[in-house]
């Protein structure tokens, strides 16, 4: 307990912990004393309690994809009859829908598509530029950038420059899902490894193009496996700092190959929540998944060092086609930070606050705030260690 104190303490003043350390602490550390520790890193890297949320739109342009990863229920191999891609005007569209909506950033994702090479990309993002300079493109991901150079011909430098100056502003973390290679290969064995993943990113970062970081967890990976994917995502921030934020979700799963086998605990997902915080001394923000693991573990995350519950989402298909029932209206989800003692805000892309909903009771005490972490463990019907 000496050793786990220690490593507790050394982390929550912004000390660099080595992944056996991490480890320790998701599997060893009393719970409470984990999630004290991190809510503290989080005051010390934020500076205060304001929890941000963004209002964007992820708009999959296609479904139809070549890697056949066994976890994903939203893609159709080529030429399969449900297959279906949108027109430019189409995008376009919904695009004009989401700035109606006040959405400040827009998502475009699709399936690796057999036809879709760098030019394709071009097109897109220019448009979207053309008629909506404002709307930020926070799009793709290292997979992505992966095949459409594979179809072009190009080398990976190439077409992150052109994809950038066609209108990319940054780059989802899209495609990381488990980054060691034993569970990546069981998950999505026709996708880019783990490394390569990252070594897209780092090029991209290298263009000046800023990214997050996710993990998806529950589909049979050790714990060890959980704490190798941060320290190999730690290892690149420490050489180019840009990842913006990190974002773990969990496994759904309905409608694929992987099916219901597997599937994180709401307990596995919020130590995980804690430790990455304690153990991202380089990465600055921390957004939990309350689209997949619902508002309740949403709301306490925010007092195990997260400081952004991510987007009032216009439109999501891939998460919600393998299970994701979890949705929010705007005023639900401020009256859900409200409620963990946080102030809401809305951000935009790089973190910037827009518009702070302050009120005159907004200075939680400890004391609140551990009563209110004891009765949303309660109503989780979970076991702190």
């Amino acid at each position: 307990m000496a050793e786990i104190d220690d490593v507790l303490a050394r982390a929550a003043d912004g000390g660099r912990i080595e992944a056996a350390e991490a480890e320790l602490l998701y599997l060893e550390a009393p719970f409470h004393p984990l999630a004290e520790a991190a809510d503290a890193a989080r005051r010390r890297v934020i500076g205060d309690n304001i929890v941000t949320y963004l209002i964007d739109r992820n708009i999959n342009y296609t479904n139809v994809c070549v890697t056949a990863c066994k976890f994903c229920a939203f893609y159709r191999a080529p030429k399969h009859e449900e297959g279906w891609s949108h027109s430019l005007d189409e995008v376009l569209r919904r695009c004009g829908e989401a700035v109606e909506l006040g959405a400040t950033q827009v998502m475009l994702q699709g399936g690796h598509h057999p036809e879709y090479g760098v030019d394709y990309y071009e097109e897109l993002f220019s448009a979207v530029k053309r008629d909506y300079p404002d709307l930020v493109i926070h799009s793709i991901g290292p997979s992505e950038i992966a095949h459409m150079a594979k179809v072009s011909g190009v080398e990976i430098d190439e077409a992150i420059g052109r994809i950038k100056a066609a209108g990319l502003d940054s780059i989802a973390g899209a495609g990381a899902e488990m980054l060691p290679e034993r569970p990546r290969r069981a998950l999505a064995p026709l996708k880019e490894s783990g490394e390569r993943w990252l070594e897209i990113m780092e090029t991209a970062h290298g263009h000046g193009l800023e990214s997050t970081a996710t993990m998806m967890m529950g589909t049979g990976e050790t714990a060890h496996e959980r704490i190798e994917h941060l320290r190999m995502i730690r290892d690149v921030q420490d050489r180019t700092g840009g990842f913006r934020s990190f974002i773990p979700w969990t496994y759904q799963p309905e409608n694929n190959h992987l099916k219901g086998r597997t599937q994180a605990t709401a307990m596995e997902y919020l130590r995980l929540l804690a430790v990455a915080r304690l153990f991202f001394h380089n990465v600055t923000h921390l957004q939990s998944s309350w689209l997949t693991t619902g508002k309740a573990a949403g709301q306490l995350s925010l007092h195990l060092g997260v400081d952004d519950l991510g987007s009032i989402m216009l439109e999501e298909n891939v998460i919600s086609s393998a299970g994701a029932r979890n949705s929010s209206r705007l005023s639900e989800l401020i009256e859900l930070i409200r409620t963990a003692d946080r102030v809401p805000a809305q951000r935009n892309t790089v973190y910037e606050r827009i518009a702070v909903h302050w009120r005159p009771e907004d200075d939680p005490t400890d004391d609140r705030v551990r009563s209110h972490v004891s009765t949303i463990v309660k109503e989780l019907q979970i076991s702190p260690k």
